[in-house]
């Protein structure tokens, strides 16, 4: 990809050494990339490949909870990696077999803290209206907005970590599910809209990634943390196990720091962004999935950062 340009792969040698990510999957062909794309035609891209994992994730999701599609009362979906009008739940709604008095929450520009803040959205949605089954879906296609036009070093770390995923879940007051969500909070920081986010520009989405998210991080977590966790009646002594958003190396090692987490504790969200590199918003569901399925501890608080600068926090009870 980066032929004819030595100076720019010198410098992305290092970042992808440094990203301690192994593989991850993209929604187009490698040759995709090596091409020119605008607008029209990335957002085409986002539509199809958003459309198909967003039908694979929800039929999943809903089969794993024991139901088909009429039984779902509700939609929330989140993504901020693309645009579509109609919404994504919209286009796909009718093929996934939803019924058409189905109640759409489409939710756009929470980045990384999407997964944590729309399955937060949806619980809030399952309690007002006890009984009925919401689903949640969140999708994410980060390749698409990757840049090699570019030389801005966000743009060099966003090609060496970011990586496509969907994940789903059914939320409900009735039943016996795999976890309680017992509350969730968020801590937004004033004057730091310039930490996260995108620029919108030609050809396509431009990354926003300051340099000081991890030492904003080792600085700020833990009393937002305890701030959170505190407007819930808990402390941070309550806690079994934090599930982080892995949005890189040096940030979980930040979270680790800033917690007082032993070096190595957060390992499954480690592995997480080795086998699938960061994804946005769905990959802090790829580590639950994962502490799910090796035993979900008595209490366990979700964390994740987005756009804002945002840290968006949710607490699990098994």
């Amino acid at each position: 990809m980066f032929r004819g340009r030595a100076a720019l792969f010198d410098r992305l040698a290092g970042v992808f050494d440094n990203a301690l990510i192994d593989q991850r999957h993209t929604v187009a062909p490698i040759e995709w990339y090596c091409e020119e794309h605008g607008w029209a035609e990335r957002t085409a891209l986002y539509v199809a490949a958003t459309e198909a994992l967003f039908e694979q994730a929800a039929t999943r999701a809903i089969a794993a909870a024991g139901l088909a599609p009429a039984d779902i009362d509700g939609l929330v979906f989140v993504s901020t990696t693309g645009i579509a009008t109609p919404s994504i739940d919209a286009r796909v709604a009718p093929r996934l077999g939803l019924r058409d008095d189905i109640r759409r929450v489409p939710m756009f520009g929470l980045g990384c803290a999407g997964g944590v803040t729309g399955l937060a959205t949806a619980a809030r949605l399952a309690v007002a209206e006890p009984g009925s089954r919401w689903l949640f879906v969140c999708v994410e296609t980060c390749s698409i907005s990757i840049r090699l036009d570019s030389d801005d070093p966000a743009a060099i770390v966003a090609t060496a970590l970011f990586g496509d995923g969907a994940a789903a879940a059914v939320i409900s007051t009735a039943g016996n599910g795999i976890a309680r969500i017992s509350g969730a909070s968020e801590k937004l920081w004033p004057d730091t809209l310039g930490i996260m986010g995108w620029r919108v520009e030609d050809p396509g989405l431009a990354v926003i990634f300051d340099r000081a998210i991890p030492p904003f991080i080792e600085a700020e977590l833990a009393p937002a943390v305890d701030a959170m966790l505190g407007s819930l009646g808990l402390a941070r002594g309550d806690i079994d196990r934090f599930c982080c958003h892995p949005g890189g190396a040096k940030v979980v090692d930040a979270i680790e720091q800033a917690l007082g987490l032993g070096g190595g504790t957060l390992d499954l969200e480690r592995e997480v962004l080795r086998d699938c590199g960061n994804m946005s918003a769905p990959t802090v569901l790829f580590v639950l999935q994962a502490l799910i399925a090796r035993g979900l501890p008595s209490r366990v608080m979700m964390t994740a950062f987005g756009p804002g600068f945002t840290c968006a926090g949710m607490v699990l009870a098994s």
